[in-house]
């Protein structure tokens, strides 16, 4: 799919565009209560949609379809990403205030980290027909380790970048409000939030690599590939404050992305292979069934604390004030 450029900059006009409404009207650092996130879950899920008929108006079904596939495999893994997010807010105990600043300017790294990925991997997947199997092997692994990790996490403040970043830059280990350079005892220093943010572009920096790959076993064209990512992770801070209060019902819900990372590194592997690519209907099917069927499993299992996490979902971030 050959893409012209003056589209190319129309798209990240508009990229930016809803980045600048979304941090206008967060300028005040309030605390984002369910409902206020539920409604922009609503709008930026309804702008992805909106682009897929686009698509589709544009370059047919099949190009609106594997784009779709793309979004929905990079929304499901998002969820991964809020697990991820809630452990980090709620070991350095952010505010909940400023937590949707720290996911703003992480949405921003994600954004170009995987801008980066995309052109790397689709480059070597179009000039060398063995990386489809290092990056198909690369997937099933990373679905078994996933299918069978560990309830436990490592602390954020153990991340090697994380702790790479305070043995070089002085810092404070308190909030300064919502700044993440403030100046203490005429020094200027980074402070706690700062640390907070790196913790946050490390970790979405492991998940780049997984959730690009995954796509890029469906299509490597980059301009399905950048704009699924790009309007899936758009939606990510509202995610994370629609699912943060819940997020202990989903318990079975990692099973089911092991799935599509596996069925990923299937995909991408079969396609340099005689079997070739697989039908986008049977990508759509698989992406779909294997979602809700994870989702409804954790839920029943998860029934009787229902009661307990509507409460919790009404401020998401209790745990990290």
């Amino acid at each position: 799919m050959s893409v012209s450029w003056w589209i190319w900059a129309v798209l990240m006009l508009a990229i930016a565009a809803m980045l600048a409404v979304d941090l206008f009207l967060h300028r005040d650092n309030h605390v984002i209560g369910f409902r206020e996130a539920a409604v922009w879950s609503g709008i930026w899920i309804a702008a992805g949609l909106l682009f897929g008929v686009v698509l589709w108006a544009w370059q047919g079904g099949d190009v609106a379809g594997t784009y779709y596939a793309g979004y929905l495999i990079e929304k499901a893994l998002s969820i991964d990403n809020v697990f991820v997010f809630a452990l980090i807010f709620t070991y350095f105990a952010v505010p909940a205030a400023f937590q949707h600043k720290v996911l703003f300017w992480g949405v921003i790294g994600a954004l170009v980290f995987r801008f980066i990925f995309i052109f790397v991997g689709a480059e070597l997947l179009e000039t060398f027909f063995w990386t489809a199997y290092v990056f198909g092997a690369f997937l099933i692994y990373t679905g078994y380790k996933m299918a069978f990790r560990h309830d436990g996490q490592a602390p954020p403040d153990r991340n090697p970048v994380v702790r790479l970043v305070r043995r070089i830059v002085p810092t404070d280990p308190a909030y300064h409000g919502d700044r993440f350079v403030a100046r203490v005892d005429g020094k200027r220093v980074a402070t706690l939030l700062f640390v907070v943010l790196i913790a946050v572009e490390a970790t979405d920096l492991i998940f780049a690599i997984d959730s690009v790959a995954a796509i890029l076993a469906i299509t490597t064209s980059t301009f399905i590939v950048w704009t699924a990512n790009a309007f899936a992770i758009l939606g990510l801070r509202s995610l994370y404050f629609c699912l943060a209060g819940l997020l202990r019902r989903f318990v079975h819900l990692h099973y089911g992305l092991a799935v599509l990372l596996a069925f990923a590194g299937v995909k991408l592997i079969l396609s340099e292979t005689p079997v070739g690519k697989l039908p986008i209907p049977v990508t759509l099917g698989v992406i779909v069934v294997t979602i809700a069927v994870s989702i409804v499993w954790s839920l029943r299992s998860t029934r009787g604390a229902e009661a307990n996490d509507v409460d919790a979902a009404d401020s998401p971030a209790n745990s990290a004030r």
